[in-house]
């Protein structure tokens, strides 16, 4: 049971299983229960960063248990990290609206693929904090532009 738990968070509920690009499909997957957040129950950005650090334990530990039991160190089917990276990302957002989801999905997308320092190093941490570790940071990056641009949109 516990195997499977794992394995439907660490794949986001499926998403880390789509045939091309699962860390974006990941990422669309945060997306979308955010935008129904923030329009339905007027979840502010900041929201997203807090459940993306209370989720963080269990996201470390999905992780975890799928790479030891795929064989891998960072299999690409785990997009959960994407998911709370994508979230930090959106915390910076002033407004939540159509083109913070987008410019912030692109942030984000950007730093996870060019991972510039510390993003790769931490990387090297075992297990799933390894996994997660990158993606937390490069979600803390896309906020910090997400937040410089949001001053410059009218």
């Amino acid at each position: 049971m516990k195997n499977k738990l794992a394995w439907a968070i660490g794949t986001w509920f499926g998403c880390g299983f789509a045939p091309i690009a699962p860390g974006t499909v990941g990422s669309i997957g945060a997306i979308i229960p955010a935008v129904l957040l923030s329009h339905y129950a007027g979840w502010p950005g900041w929201w997203f960063a807090a459940l993306a650090v209370l989720a963080t334990p269990v996201s470390i530990w999905a992780a975890g248990v799928v790479a030891i039991d795929s064989g891998r160190k960072d299999p690409g089917l785990v997009v959960v990290d994407e998911v709370l990276g994508q979230w930090i990302t959106l915390a910076g957002a002033s407004v939540l609206d159509w083109r913070t989801f987008l410019i912030g999905f692109l942030l984000f997308r950007g730093f996870d693929i060019w991972k510039p320092p510390p993003v790769r190093q931490l990387e090297k941490l075992p297990g799933g904090a390894g996994i997660v570790a990158d993606d937390l940071m490069a979600g803390v990056y896309g906020a910090l532009v997400l937040a410089a641009v949001g001053r410059l949109l009218p």
